[in-house]
């Protein structure tokens, strides 16, 4: 499990503890290739938000998985919103649910 100061690869959930911060635009995940300077590592990121990006000067991208020259990016810590994680969560949840039910 990770820690909520750890930088977490949005796509496949690795850790980027060798990445050095500000993350270069060029920036990608040595597990997964993503890029990472990029919405989606972003704590500005929402995708429930029209523009996806609570920062409302910020201008919105062509992709939010792509690398990008936002000046209001700000790494994400301690949390990944790839579809691994994703997968894990549900598994930790359906688990948490077992275990009520004693399934």
């Amino acid at each position: 499990m990770s820690g909520p100061d750890e930088l977490l690869c949005w796509k496949c959930g690795a850790s980027l503890a060798a990445e050095k911060l500000p993350l270069r635009r060029e920036a990608r995940c040595a597990g997964c290739g993503a890029d990472l300077h990029c919405c989606r590592l972003c704590v500005h990121h929402e995708p429930r938000w029209s523009q996806g990006c609570r920062e409302q000067r910020a201008e919105t991208p062509r992709a939010r998985d792509a690398a990008n020259f936002c000046d209001w990016f700000k790494p994400s810590m301690g949390r990944a919103s790839g579809a691994h994680t994703a997968a894990s969560v549900t598994t930790e949840a359906k688990g948490a649910l077992d275990e009520l039910f004693k399934k």
